[in-house]
């Protein structure tokens, strides 16, 4: 899948701003992004269900705008509730979508048995859908999905308002998709379904793609390790952010050795530097702020060490390794108030 470009605009509000993907064969990519940020939009457009105002896409070698009727025949696309018929059993689903396909009798008989088998459906296949749980109706509504066996899967948030058990069920689902060579485009809200499922991870946030890495290169650009340092009062909480943001790295500039604070990186910038490749975040409701460090008893003794001389005190230190979530949160921290103002 090739997306150069990509626009889309509701009025006065532009959704889609300029997007650029690539989304490889036989790989799982996540859409990540907070609310209004534009992913169901971009997978309604890639699956032929809106226009782009401009910008161009392929999707499994074929022209978007050219040949949409071609983009539909290898695609499928399950969206945020399940699109299942509830009046009929799961297998009548099946068979409803085979007939759609207009696939011979044979070959939908032989697809509708590997897809209850696949999605460990045959427990409730003969069931009303209507008696399902939230689950058992998602895994359905992608069995029904794959009935055509498509080249290009769009999975747009699947296991949104499912409980943790349902969701790993899906989970799973998915990871066998991936295994048997399918291409994914999954966008999700959930940070820990694109740090197990995806090979690639996009973030979207203003209508644009703001970044793009493995999850693990992803986490890397917050650094190894995070000392996360709480405070008992705002003055202390205040001092301490801007010492310890003296001694981050400048925004795009690679991460320098560790300072005798035990702080990576050199001197000079804001918390915009997180979205570079480390710096402070800070939290003044929690009065918690957040520093990469090499995650090294000398080096924490040294932070610590560093505060106590400036007569600033810390009242608990925990060390933790970054997550997606870190990377979103600092590459989307302006989200909110940008919606704000518009």
């Amino acid at each position: 899948m090739r997306v150069r470009g990509l626009r889309k605009a509701f009025g006065a509000v532009t959704v889609l701003d300029g997007v650029d993907l690539d989304v490889a064969a036989g790989h799982v990519h996540a859409l990540l992004g907070p609310n209004g940020a534009g992913k169901t939009t971009l997978v309604r457009i890639l699956s032929t269900l809106l226009r782009a105002d401009a910008g161009e896409a392929t999707v499994a070698g074929h022209d978007l705008a050219r040949a949409p009727r071609r983009v539909r025949e290898v695609i499928s696309l399950t969206g945020q509730h399940a699109a299942v018929d509830e009046l009929l059993t799961g297998e009548e689903n099946l068979w409803l979508a085979a007939r759609l396909f207009r696939l011979p009798r044979a070959v939908a008989r032989r697809r509708v048995a590997e897809l209850v088998d696949a999605f460990d459906l045959a427990g409730f296949a003969r069931r009303l859908v209507k008696t399902y749980s939230g689950g058992q109706r998602r895994r359905l509504d992608l069995a029904v999905g794959l009935v055509s066996d498509p080249e290009v899967i769009f999975l747009d948030e699947p296991t949104t308002g499912l409980d943790p058990r349902s969701r790993q069920g899906v989970w799973d689902v998915v990871a066998r998709l991936a295994d048997g060579g399918a291409t994914v485009l999954l966008t999700t809200q959930y940070l820990e379904e694109a740090d197990q499922l995806a090979d690639l991870v996009s973030v979207l946030d203003g209508g644009r793609i703001v970044a793009e890495g493995t999850p693990t290169a992803l986490k890397a650009r917050l650094g190894a390790e995070r000392a996360e340092l709480t405070f008992s009062d705002d003055t202390a909480y205040a001092r301490a952010v801007a010492v310890l943001r003296a001694t981050t790295p400048a925004e795009g500039a690679p991460p320098a050795p560790a300072t005798p604070s035990g702080v990576v990186g050199g001197p000079g910038t804001d918390g915009a530097a997180l979205a570079a490749g480390g710096g402070v975040d800070a939290d003044p409701v929690a009065r918690r702020v957040g520093v990469p460090t090499d995650g090294s008893a000398s080096a924490l003794r040294h932070l610590l060490d560093d505060l106590d001389d400036r007569g600033i005190e810390v009242a608990r230190v925990e060390l933790r390794v970054p997550t997606l979530d870190d990377v979103f949160f600092a590459l989307t921290a302006g989200s909110a108030s940008r919606k704000e103002t518009r």
